[in-house]
C-alpha cells in the first residue's frame, strides 16, 4: 500500500466523519468543526491526487493553499455569527444600543 493510497483513504475517512458529525450533532459549534473536518478531508484527497512518482503537480497544492485561507476566513465568520446569535438570544432588545 503506497503513501498516496493511505492519504486518499484518510481524506475519505475524514470527510465521512465530518458528514456524520454534521448530521448527528445539533450543537452549532460542533457543526462548524465538522465542516472544517470535511474540508481537511478534501484537502488531503487533493494533495494525494496531485502526487505521483514521476511528477508532482503544483496546481492541487495551490488550490489547497487557497482553500485553507478561505476555510480559515469562513470559520471565523461562522464563529462570529454563532457568537452574535448567542448574545442576541440572551439580551432583550431594549438593553442594546447597537441594534
Amino acid at each position: 500500500m503506497s503513501i498516496q493510497v493511505i492519504y486518499l483513504m484518510a481524506g475519505i475517512l475524514l470527510f465521512c466523519l465530518g458528514v456524520a458529525a454534521l448530521i448527528l450533532r445539533k450543537n452549532p459549534l460542533i457543526q462548524v468543526v465538522a465542516i472544517n473536518v470535511m474540508g481537511i478531508g478534501v484537502f488531503m484527497w487533493f494533495i494525494a491526487n496531485g502526487y505521483s512518482i514521476d511528477i508532482i503537480d503544483n496546481v492541487p497544492h495551490a488550490l489547497v493553499l487557497t482553500g485553507i485561507v478561505v476555510a480559515v476566513s469562513a470559520t471565523a465568520f461562522a464563529l462570529l455569527l454563532l457568537v452574535r446569535i448567542q448574545t442576541r438570544g440572551t439580551t432583550s432588545a431594549g438593553d442594546r444600543d447597537d441594534v
